[in-house]
């Protein structure tokens, strides 16, 4: 639960931080279609290489950006251990039943576990460098074209910021409650999956009671605050504006799509 990096913000001044969130949510669209784009090694190489750019122009240090991988390292180790041994390749090494392995499911493996590694590392680079409102801010621009048809993109906006900006709360909310159960006896480390997810209900009840507390008292915030619906125009403190940072970015974008386009079609595939 420590390792969840998504909704928590690092406040420093960078170039990064300083893009404009529209375009830092495009740039990550942009990125994860590359990542699927790529179909070998020169391909994630070109990707890991503008990973490694953005993360130095931000100046988030790189270990608590890669901290984020720890959150989903049994979905990397379940994934990698599917292909190594039910990966029909070539080259094998062993065989015995349904399980195979070959040089060409290794390498396929090494190949999903650094696209998994590279998908997940942008995505928390991007809330670690852009606050929850202005995400916000991002996404409800980005979709205005949907409320020629009236669909709610204010409220859809509200909702992610607030569901970002809650996570690392209730993540420490969850932590807390553990410690105080396990100050009173509770083991949450011994005994098998069903014994574990039942120790786990002391800890469930207790969040989900904090949860409608903090919703309800947001709530209150809200309407104190003279929040109406989406009927009015709502002005905005801070107007997103483009600068010459974010041409950069875009240039840099774009050749990203070019390469990774151009490794794809001449460098070959993976196997």
């Amino acid at each position: 639960m420590k390792d969840v990096t998504f909704g928590q913000y690092y406040p420093v001044d960078s170039f990064v931080h300083r893009l404009d969130p529209r375009l830092k949510i495009l740039f990550l669209v942009a990125y994860i279609t590359c990542i699927f784009l790529a179909n070998s090694f020169w391909g994630l190489g070109a990707c890991a290489l503008v990973l490694l750019i953005a993360i130095l122009f931000s100046r988030v240090p790189l270990l608590r950006v890669l901290r984020a991988v720890r959150g989903v390292i049994f979905l990397i180790a379940f994934s990698a251990a599917i292909n190594i041994f039910f990966y029909a390749g070539e080259t094998v090494y062993v065989e015995w039943g349904i399980i195979c392995i070959s040089l060409e499911g290794i390498r396929f493996s090494v190949f999903l576990i650094l696209r998994l590694v590279l998908l997940v590392t942008f995505s928390s680079l991007l809330t670690y460098t852009t606050t929850p409102v202005a995400l916000t801010d991002g996404v409800e621009s980005l979709l205005t074209p949907l409320k020629w048809v009236h669909f709610p993109v204010h409220y859809l906006a509200l909702i992610m910021s607030i569901a970002l900006r809650f996570i690392p709360i209730l993540m420490d909310e969850t932590e807390r409650i553990k410690n105080a159960q396990m100050a009173r006896g509770a083991d949450f480390e011994t005994g098998g999956l069903i014994r574990r997810i039942k120790a786990f209900v002391p800890v469930l009840v207790p969040l989900l009671i904090s949860s409608f507390y903090r919703a309800i008292d947001l709530a209150d915030a809200m309407d104190s605050r003279c929040f109406t619906s989406g009927k009015r125009k709502r002005i905005k403190y801070k107007k997103l504006t483009f600068s010459w940072r974010d041409l950069i970015a875009f240039v840099f974008c774009a050749g990203l799509v070019t390469g990774v386009v151009l490794l794809r079609m001449y460098a070959g595939g993976v196997i």
